[in-house]
């Protein structure tokens, strides 16, 4: 039975009052791609970012390979091998896609602040190093060719697969995807399937993601979790869930209500 490489127990969390999440119990196994579905306002991004530690369950605990990350900053449980991408893009303006790659590498020098100032042979030595982890990055997901170009100046599909690519530079255990598929072509989206499958299979980096293209969570998914109104209503192969009646019902009836 393949472990898990994150645990989310018993969760909780209330905003002004209103549950977001209600007792929520779902593993994410070790070197798998999991999709998480569900209708507008099903928790799915906030589940994300109380495992990230953006917002620090009422109840539970998370667990990434068995250690309590809940209530460690989001630095911190970056530094342990979690990542994440977000719904928007978050390339900065007026830098190329390299440098945007390189940004935050800074973090990991062990050279600190009078070596980066005074320029230092093992300052030089570190940033050469992180150069060449970006250009490996951008090598894997077909992109070193936009390494000089501005990060702003890509599409925001294209700028969507840089952020994947800036995750896979600190070597993670688990990445998260919030809505990877967002503003890709049909032919893009077949893309992105191939790069996960590629993150998954040749990395073994167990990826969580939030995604309304219901034919690429479907297709790429070796599990599939299914979220309502904060609750887990739903889990398990991507065919079980398909054709489970609660997921059609929750879907239909916030179909029917809007």
């Amino acid at each position: 039975m393949t472990e898990a490489a994150l645990r989310v127990r018993g969760v909780s969390i209330a905003f002004g009052g209103v549950s977001a999440l209600d007792s929520v119990d779902v593993d994410f196994p070790e070197g798998e791609i999991t999709g998480i579905i569900g209708p507008n306002g099903a928790g799915k991004t906030t589940l994300l970012n109380v495992v990230c530690g953006m917002n620090p369950p009422d109840a539970g605990d998370v667990l990434l390979e068995d250690r309590s990350i809940t209530g460690l900053k989001p630095n911190r449980i970056a530094a342990l091998g979690l990542r994440r991408t977000f719904q928007s893009s978050q390339l900065f303006a007026g830098m190329t896609v390299l440098e945007n790659m390189m940004a935050g590498l800074h973090l990991m020098s062990t050279t600190g602040l009078v070596g980066a100032v005074l320029r230092s042979k093992r300052m030089r030595e570190e940033e050469e190093e992180m150069r060449e982890r970006a250009l490996t990055a951008l090598d894997f997901v077909g992109f070193r060719h936009f390494a000089n170009r501005a990060g702003d100046a890509l599409s925001f599909g294209q700028q969507r697969i840089i952020e994947i690519a800036r995750t896979l530079i600190h070597e993670p255990k688990v990445v998260l995807l919030d809505e990877p598929a967002v503003g890709l072509s049909v032919n893009r989206v077949a893309e992105l399937d191939a790069l996960l499958r590629r993150i998954r299979d040749e990395r073994g980096v167990t990826l969580v993601m939030i995604e309304h293209v219901i034919r690429l969570v479907m297709g790429v998914s070796d599990r599939v979790v299914v979220l309502n109104s904060g609750r887990k209503i739903a889990e398990g192969l991507p065919e079980t869930v398909r054709s489970d009646p609660a997921v059609a019902e929750a879907y239909l009836g916030h179909q029917a209500e809007g």
